[in-house]
């Protein structure tokens, strides 16, 4: 399964997003309110800055304690992003989590972000077309 069609199959709430600029804090209370694990980090709502996970937050935390949510978003926040393409296949985008160690990915065409996926979606798909493909062998096995 390719990346366009988890993209399809996911809600359209939109991508939530923080400027650099705002509080850890704030985008804590995002991650809370839309009940999601990371927000992209965009200066001008359209360029990806970073992204700024639940992890960075808790490692930070961790680190040094609960004035880290009066810092910036752009102190804690992952600026080399990994990406995606629409075409890339759910193979490629889970060997690419697993080798980052990371849980979201950011789709990517021409520059622009088209969507966000998490690994839950990714690994959700690739059930999907597990099942498929034993269904379509059994199908064929017992000659239906």
């Amino acid at each position: 399964m390719k990346v366009q069609q988890i993209l399809k199959d996911k809600p359209s709430e939109g991508i939530v997003s923080v400027a650099p600029t705002d509080s850890v804090k704030a985008a804590a209370e995002l991650l809370s309110a839309h009940r999601i694990g990371c927000v992209v980090v965009s200066g001008d709502g359209q360029a990806l800055d970073g992204i700024l996970s639940e992890r960075d937050i808790v490692r930070e935390l961790g680190r040094v304690g609960e004035s880290c949510l009066d810092q910036e978003v752009s102190t804690l926040m992952t600026a080399k992003v990994v990406g995606c393409a629409p075409g890339d296949t759910t193979d490629e985008i889970l060997q690419k989590m697993t080798d980052g160690r990371f849980r979201h990915m950011p789709v990517l065409e021409d520059g622009q972000m088209l969507g966000l996926i998490s690994i839950g979606d990714v690994v959700k798909a690739r059930l999907s077309e597990l099942s498929m493909e034993k269904d379509a062998l059994q199908g064929m096995i017992m000659g239906h």
